[in-house]
């Protein structure tokens, strides 16, 4: 009994540093996505430059690690501080985890939707768009009602796994930003714990069970939604046995 009321203890305090990683995946996903579909509109443009920028932008985000982008974006904005963000009393926010974080996380969730959204988007059916077109429908008129969805469809399943990686990736706020006051999520937590007692098994393995957990509800919430996407097609259907039947003699 005191081993269980030990790892409910542990659990719930996890609760609270919890928050801070749930805040960052949601101040950064909804953003990132809206982001994503300018970026991948704009790739998929037919200007030049329009299209090469965009592809530079992805590019630069998808090609360095995270972890350099939060070094990066904090140095630049440290460095604005003595000239911007000070006099106009804005250090509080600038350089606040609580805003550099989720920044870094649109930027960096941006590139990769937008490659997502960008492959989708390529892979619309060309019959459908020429159809709406010769029916006689304005481009805002064809992208809303054929290429938009087709291309939300194409891009969920894709999309709901860069969901969860960047979930994942908040993990590294609090590794690379500073800690102010009791800002702490799961994984900081989990260390300021294990240099207490040294007891990685417990401490490392309640803060997998929490990530887990989150985890979980995004794939539920983000399948229920791609269900109602797929609502016109019988994705219910009994998916098919595997048979064994080699042939040896052709």
């Amino acid at each position: 009994m005191a081993v269980l009321e030990t790892f409910w203890a542990e659990i719930a305090t996890f609760a609270r540093p919890a928050l801070f990683n749930i805040y960052f995946a949601l101040a950064s996903l909804p953003v990132g996505f809206g982001l994503a579909l300018l970026v991948a509109l704009g790739k998929n443009a037919k200007n030049p430059i329009v299209s090469h920028l965009c592809a530079g932008f992805i590019y630069a985000f998808r090609g360095s690690p995270l972890f350099i982008q939060f070094f990066m974006f904090y140095s630049i904005m440290l460095a604005l501080n003595p000239v911007w963000w000070r006099p106009m009393e804005l250090s509080w926010l600038m350089m606040n985890p609580l805003f550099i974080g989720p920044l870094v996380l649109v930027f960096n969730t941006t590139a990769y939707t937008g490659e997502i959204l960008y492959g989708a988007l390529r892979t619309v059916p060309r019959g459908e768009v020429e159809a709406a077109r010769a029916f006689g429908m304005s481009p805002f008129q064809v992208f809303r009602t054929v290429t938009w969805p087709n291309m939300i469809r194409i891009a969920w399943p894709a999309y709901t796994n860069e969901a969860v990686f960047l979930f994942h990736a908040t993990a590294l706020v609090y590794f690379t930003l500073p800690v102010i006051g009791d800002q702490k999520d799961i994984m900081n937590k989990a260390r300021e714990l294990f240099e207490r007692d040294y007891n990685a098994v417990l401490h490392f393995s309640v803060a997998a069970l929490w990530f887990l957990a989150i985890t979980l509800v995004i794939f539920l919430v983000f399948g229920r939604i791609h269900e109602r996407l797929m609502r016109h097609m019988n994705i219910e259907a009994p998916k098919p046995k595997l048979r064994f039947g080699p042939k040896y003699i052709r």
